[in-house]
């Protein structure tokens, strides 16, 4: 009978030794380490998108909660090929329907185009020709550079639009004009969240920049 118990008592020790260890964990379902660090820091979902606020600012941020009034916020814009990574991202922080994703498409652009000119001289001679024909022009900057040092008729959103306006300034005396491309369509896609309390707020100013592709969140532009 001793030496039975002599051994139940060996097999107690051994289990107990085995489960402080964390080799008993899968098997008896109660963990060694509890939810305790560094066990809990094993478990964080996308960490390096969190930043810590200073002190003062977490405490700013917990006086202020009941008093500030939700607001619209937005973050973009982003490409389609980026916008997928951070959605990924926000919602690992924010809570599901709290935040929507926006698509923006954009026509392309067309002009009635005049140019190139050789110089600064050719190009003022055919804009004092224009004025004769009280035909309206402005001079492109900041476009590509086989548009640059030339004269835009109009902007219109459709070739077809682009066309028709060439035909009439070519019944005005216009000669030298043609129709050219200023912009091709694109999409567009932005992260808003109509009403960020001061909950939502704190999170997303804890974002790391990086993380949202260096595009934070700002006031919307349309409420």
């Amino acid at each position: 009978m001793l030496r039975l118990l002599v051994v139940v008592l060996l097999l107690a020790n051994l289990a107990f030794y085995a489960w402080t260890q964390g080799l008993l964990d899968n098997v008896i379902g109660v963990r060694a380490q509890g939810d305790r660090e560094p066990d809990r820091l094993t478990r964080q979902v996308r960490p390096e998108t969190i930043r810590v606020l200073p002190a003062a600012s977490a405490v700013a941020i917990a006086t202020t909660a009941s008093e500030t009034p939700p607001v619209c916020l937005e973050a973009g814009p982003y490409t389609p090929a980026q916008i997928g990574p951070a959605e990924g991202v926000l919602q690992t922080v924010l809570p599901a329907g709290s935040w929507a994703s926006l698509k923006t498409e954009s026509p392309g652009v067309w002009i009635v185009y005049m140019g190139k000119y050789p110089n600064r001289e050719a190009l003022q001679k055919k804009a004092d020709e224009l004025k004769r024909l009280k035909i309206g022009f402005e001079e492109l900057r900041n476009v590509p550079p086989e548009l640059a040092d030339g004269l835009a008729l109009g902007r219109y959103d459709n070739r077809a639009a682009a066309d028709k306006a060439l035909a009439e300034v070519t019944q005005r005396g216009v000669r030298t004009a043609r129709v050219m491309p200023l912009s091709a369509p694109a999409v567009t896609h932005s992260l808003r969240v109509e009403r960020a309390d001061a909950t939502l707020q704190a999170r997303l100013a804890g974002l790391r920049a990086e993380a949202l592709l260096g595009k934070g969140f700002t006031p919307c532009a349309r409420p």
